[in-house]
C-alpha cells in the first residue's frame, strides 16, 4: 500500500548554532514536537542523522534517506556555524494522519510561532507525494517536490494537504480540510 511523503523546509532567522535564546527555544520546541508527532498514529518514520548530531546536516549520513540536499533558493550557510534552516523528511501511514499531526497540537502551536524564527519567503514550505509501499523517499525526493510546486503547481508528485491527491493520481483532500483549513495565522 503506497504512503506519504512529507517534506518540510524553512529558512531561519539566524544560524542554528546561535547561541541567542530564540535558537535555544526553537530547538526545545522542535524536540517537543518530534517526540509527540512520534507517537502519532500513522506515523512511520523521519529522516534522521545517524549518531543524531545537533545541527549537522550537510555531509551527515542519512542512511535510506539519501544525501542532505537543499532547494536552489536556499541561498545562507551550508557548515555547523552558518547553517539557518530547518528541513524535515517524514513518512506517514495516509493523509489524514499526517495532516492531524501538522495542524493539530504542539505542532499546531509551534507554526502559529514559525514567524519568530523563519524568514517569510515567497516559497512553499513543504510539500507531500506518495512513496510504494518498502520505498523510502529521500532529501532530493523532497527538493524535487518542493521546487516543482513553486515552479509549476501542484501534481500527484508534489502537492499539498489543500490540493491533494490519492495514490492513484485522482485529486482528493484530507476529510479535516476545510476552506482555507491548511493556512496557519
Amino acid at each position: 500500500m503506497p504512503r506519504l511523503a512529507l517534506y518540510t523546509f524553512g529558512v531561519l532567522q539566524s544560524p542554528l548554532a546561535d547561541p541567542t535564546p530564540r535558537t535555544h527555544e526553537f530547538y526545545d520546541i522542535g524536540e517537543a514536537v518530534y517526540r509527540k508527532i512520534g507517537q502519532h498514529p500513522g506515523y512511520l518514520g523521519r529522516a534522521e542523522v545517524a549518531g543524531g548530531e545537533r545541527g549537522l546536516l550537510f555531509g551527515a549520513d542519512w542512511g535510506a534517506w539519501g544525501e542532505f540536499v537543499v532547494p536552489t533558493w536556499y541561498g545562507k550557510g551550508r557548515t555547523v556555524e552558518t547553517t539557518a534552516l530547518a528541513a524535515t523528511l517524514s513518512l506517514w501511514t495516509d493523509l489524514d494522519s499526517a495532516f492531524d499531526a501538522v495542524y493539530t497540537g504542539l505542532h499546531r502551536e509551534a507554526l502559529n510561532r514559525r514567524h519568530d524564527w523563519f524568514d517569510r519567503t515567497r516559497h512553499p514550505n513543504y510539500v507531500c507525494w506518495w512513496v510504494s509501499d518498502g520505498e523510502t523517499p529521500t532529501w532530493q525526493d523532497g527538493v524535487s517536490g518542493l521546487e516543482h510546486l513553486h515552479d509549476h503547481g501542484i501534481a500527484p508528485h508534489a502537492f499539498t494537504f489543500h490540493h491533494s491527491f490519492a495514490p492513484d493520481g485522482a485529486p482528493t483532500r484530507a476529510e479535516a480540510i476545510g476552506p482555507k483549513s491548511d493556512r496557519v495565522r
